[in-house]
């Protein structure tokens, strides 16, 4: 029935009602976001914004072919826009042009109703709301920023965006079949999440507490995590929730690893889930553990906060990581030629004592024809090597009152991953 009386209804009155009511909302919000200041100083609302977009439905439609007429009657708004502007400046000494942008962008609704679908013209309705309602939201973000944000952020999309796409995707040796296409991909992965948790933690979660700071800590590295938060246990009057925070960067590890498996390799990806489950799962509630027992004994509040690490992608990062990337891809062809899967398992122990990255990755591109199982025993072998690392750090570096529960705590991860790990060796 609704459908019927809308077919009877002609397609120019539709539009012209939805040129009509999206001028108004636009003029409704101006009307609210300047219903402080005076009235002379406001260029104009609901009724000006309405009567632009009629305006400009009527000059449209008169010649949607040549537009000769919208496009006269675009420059003449632009006309009387700039005289308004200037003497606002000459008079009130404000600079500020969006009510006069918002108004082109109303005039400009009625070629985007007839030419758009009725979504987009929506879109940029909204986009235009909030980016009004914003404005002070938007100052104080960009108050965070500091001189090298927009550096870094720069780095990344020529990263992402102009190295990778230009590399060939060749194997440069039959012996190391690995392409700089692959290579590169690898530091962009590993790169967009420890960029994401940087900007997680800067911008979403600047004052975030211990807790907070190991999950997005554990995102970008849980041994430089572990490292900080082991030596600001010594001035932390919350023991238990240093601990807590500690075993949650672990946690992280997982779900990182577990996201470039999915990217790199999904059959690698579901072969990894039930043991990454258990393990996110256990290391959960050991650090539920600590944080209900801390709860119990002391209402101390949040310990003050820190930066768990710097900018992700400093030059001298990205090196190191690539170093390690082409020496692992190397010295995993070559063992695998001469030792087959034991000098695989060892050689997974032994690259626990550094960024465990790299080696997972060169497994997760599957270069060499290693059978799956193996890749994934491999994987469990380098995590239980990296946590007894983690451990060492851990009771080497922070407060003695946490050292046996740092010991508890990665023990029963590393014997865990020992258990996993003889489960896929048979």
């Amino acid at each position: 029935m609704g459908e019927e009386i809308l077919q009877l209804i002609p397609p120019s009155i539709i539009k012209f009602l939805l040129v009509a009511l999206f001028s108004l909302l636009i003029g409704l919000e101006q009307r609210r976001h300047y219903i402080k200041e005076e009235f002379e100083s406001r260029y104009g609302t609901d009724r000006t914004f309405t009567l632009i977009g009629i305006f400009g439905f009527i000059l449209y439609i008169i010649s949607p072919q040549t537009l000769i007429p919208f496009l006269a009657g675009g420059f003449a708004i632009t006309l009387l826009l700039a005289i308004y502007y200037f003497q606002k400046i000459a008079i009130e000494k404000k600079f500020g042009a969006t009510s006069l942008v918002i108004a082109l962008i109303t005039y400009c609704l009625a070629p985007l109703v007839y030419t758009q679908p009725n979504w987009l013209v929506l879109l940029i309705v909204v986009c235009v709301l909030v980016l009004t309602e914003i404005k002070e939201t938007l100052f104080q973000f960009s108050e965070k920023f500091d001189s090298n944000e927009f550096i870094t952020l720069a780095k990344f999309l020529v990263l992402a965006g102009v190295i990778l796409p230009l590399l060939p995707d060749k194997a440069i040796s039959p012996d190391f079949n690995f392409s700089p296409y692959k290579f590169w991909l690898a530091i962009v992965a590993v790169s967009g999440i420890s960029y994401f948790s940087y900007l997680l933690k800067k911008f979403v979660f600047p004052n975030s507490g211990i807790i907070l700071t190991g999950i997005l800590g554990g995102m970008y590295s849980s041994t430089a995590t572990t490292i900080i938060l082991a030596r600001k246990s010594k001035e932390l009057p919350e023991n238990n929730k240093v601990v807590a925070a500690i075993v949650l960067a672990t946690t992280m590890m997982y779900v990182r690893l577990f996201l470039l498996a999915l990217f790199f390799n999904k059959s690698i990806a579901l072969q990894l889930a039930p043991s990454f489950a258990i393990f996110v799962v256990v290391s959960s509630m050991i650090a539920l553990y600590f944080l209900y027992f801390q709860h119990k004994e002391k209402q101390l509040g949040d310990a003050k906060t820190f930066q768990p690490h710097n900018n992700p992608l400093e030059f001298k990062t990205a090196l190191l990581f690539s170093a390690l990337f082409i020496f692992f891809a190397i010295a995993t062809g070559s063992i695998t030629k001469k030792y087959g899967t034991g000098g695989i398992n060892v050689l997974s122990f032994v690259v626990g004592v550094t960024d465990i990255d790299p080696f997972i990755l060169n497994l997760f591109q599957s270069k060499w024809n290693i059978e799956n199982s193996v890749i994934v025993m491999a994987v469990l072998n380098a995590v239980t090597s990296n946590n007894l690392l983690k451990m060492v750090y851990g009771i080497s570096l922070s407060d003695k009152s946490i050292r046996w529960q740092l010991i508890v705590s990665f023990g029963m991860l590393i014997v865990l991953g020992l258990l996993m790990s003889f489960v896929f060796h048979f």
